[in-house]
């Protein structure tokens, strides 16, 4: 078995920098707190929104980006909650660094129980998705990303934006798209918590976007061509 030591990304980082780090490793006490999280975020979603999975034989091993369309704050607690096994435990949620890492106890909480990585709007730039880019290739990661960027308002889900493909375009690594039912009416954008309701997601077969150039025409055809296997599943 090949075999290599290395240190971990996020080393020499202050606590609060690693927070909030694209960088960041959970480490054993994160490993934990993220095990125990998603036990009672599976509870709550069976017991509050009898939450079903349709699909799960498409999932790929890691990595993958896992895409779906965006209604609601629970949007991604559900998708988290959906997957199993090393997929589960390698996962990240790309989360609006405004909302979630805003304060040092939102960054704590988003990091250990969210396990969410920081997307910060208008100052993500090519760096940023350089190094998303390498290290779901490098460390067999999966990503759990909305590519609207944003909730919608209306119930209606809205064009993907090209960031997807600057992950992805001219890899191996597959897109699963995902069409999540059920999550605007629980928890809509007006209320500050979610109620009861039935929610329920679909995962359809892996997209390819090995065929497509990493350049902003090609991560605008990955964008879509994600859109098209969310839209189909809806």
């Amino acid at each position: 078995m090949d075999f290599h030591l290395r240190p971990a990304r996020d080393l020499g980082l202050s606590p609060e920098a690693r927070l909030k780090s694209l960088m960041r490793e959970p480490g054993l006490v994160g490993l934990a707190l993220q095990a125990a999280w998603r036990r009672l975020v599976r509870l709550y979603l069976r017991l509050a929104h009898g939450l079903s999975v349709q699909g799960l034989e498409h999932l790929p091993p890691p990595p993958f980006v896992l895409v779906a369309n965006h209604a609601s704050h629970l949007d991604a607690l559900v998708l988290m909650a959906s997957l199993r096994g090393p997929a589960a435990r390698r996962a990240h949620a790309l989360a609006a660094g405004e909302l979630f890492f805003g304060n040092t106890a939102a960054a704590a909480f988003s990091a250990y129980a969210l396990s969410a990585l920081p997307v910060w709007r208008g100052h993500t730039g090519r760096h940023a998705l350089a190094s998303l880019r390498a290290r779901i290739l490098e460390d067999g990661l999966v990503y759990v990303l909305f590519p609207e960027g944003t909730r919608t308002r209306d119930g209606a889900m809205g064009t993907f934006q090209p960031g997807l493909g600057a992950l992805v375009c001219g890899t191996a690594v597959p897109v699963v798209p995902a069409f999540i039912e059920g999550a605007f009416q629980a928890w809509p954008p007006e209320r500050r918590w979610p109620r009861p309701g039935r929610v329920r997601v679909r995962l359809g077969a892996p997209l390819s976007c090995a065929d497509i150039a990493n350049t902003p025409r090609g991560w605008a055809e990955a964008a879509a061509r994600a859109e098209g296997g969310v839209r189909a599943l809806s």
